[in-house]
């Protein structure tokens, strides 16, 4: 299994992109920055969406990538809650900002919408996958995907602190997860939903409670401007738990 990470930042710049992992070049995990980092021929890859939640730096690329696919003369699984598919079709699907890729062109649309359950396995493009219920602002699903070789990957995409829930549903190799601030931000982290990496130890470690174990840890989803401080509080979490911490960057490569 090959994870890219297409976009791995909270915000968009010249230097760095909304969040959007692509596993063996199929599937991605949220489409912040899809059509930003992937040529057309990737694109003709492309099977499956699996979208978090509905906040913009997640979904912003769909009507855009809707658009690749009708010239393409492909069709799209893009995968989500139903909060998820009510947003994508009242505020960017809608015929208004956007064309509805789910009904256009008419014999062959570009996209087919599928609503998830949490904890309710699904066979997507070959790979099976659970949707885990996450901790965020808005309802959020983390996704666990196993390879045909069974290498599993687990992306949390944006949460927050109290997984213990969703931890004892998933055993990977890689766990793809967020810190969006550093500590002296942990109240309002906590309000909001996402990790910083005080926090992220306090997760690791029910991890390890629960599995015995922790897999690979991979962390998305900063604000670069306190890239610097946030890097060096997560050297403190290296030490704590004896464990690398990989800082996703856009282009990196990670085999599972």
């Amino acid at each position: 299994m090959e994870i890219k990470f297409l976009g791995a930042h909270n915000v968009q710049s010249a230097e760095v992109a909304f969040t959007c992992v692509l596993i063996d070049n199929i599937i991605t995990v949220d489409a912040g920055s899809l059509v930003h980092a992937m040529t057309f021929e990737a694109m003709k890859k492309l099977k499956s969406v699996l979208l978090t939640h509905s906040h913009f730096d997640h979904i912003r690329d769909i009507p855009a990538v809707g658009m690749v696919m009708v010239q393409l003369k492909q069709s799209l699984d893009v995968f989500g809650s139903q909060s998820v598919k009510d947003a994508l079709m009242t505020y960017l699907l809608n015929d208004g900002i956007y064309i509805d890729f789910t009904r256009r062109p008419e014999n062959d649309p570009a996209f087919r919408l599928h609503v998830i359950e949490p904890g309710k396995p699904e066979t997507i493009s070959g790979y099976e996958i659970l949707p885990v219920k996450v901790v965020h602002s808005k309802p959020a699903t983390g996704y666990q995907v196993t390879a045909p070789d069974s290498k599993k990957v687990f992306v949390t995409s944006d949460t927050g602190p109290g997984l213990a829930d969703a931890w004892k549903q998933i055993k990977p190799d890689l766990l793809v997860t967020e810190v969006t601030i550093p500590n002296s931000g942990a109240e309002s982290a906590r309000k909001a939903g996402h990790l910083t990496p005080g926090l992220l130890q306090q997760e690791l470690e029910s991890f390890k409670c629960i599995h015995q174990y922790l897999p690979r840890i991979a962390v998305i989803h900063m604000n670069p401007l306190d890239e610097k401080e946030i890097r060096q509080e997560l050297k403190s979490v290296e030490k704590a738990l004896g464990i690398k911490v990989i800082v996703a960057k856009e282009g990196m490569r990670i085999r599972v």
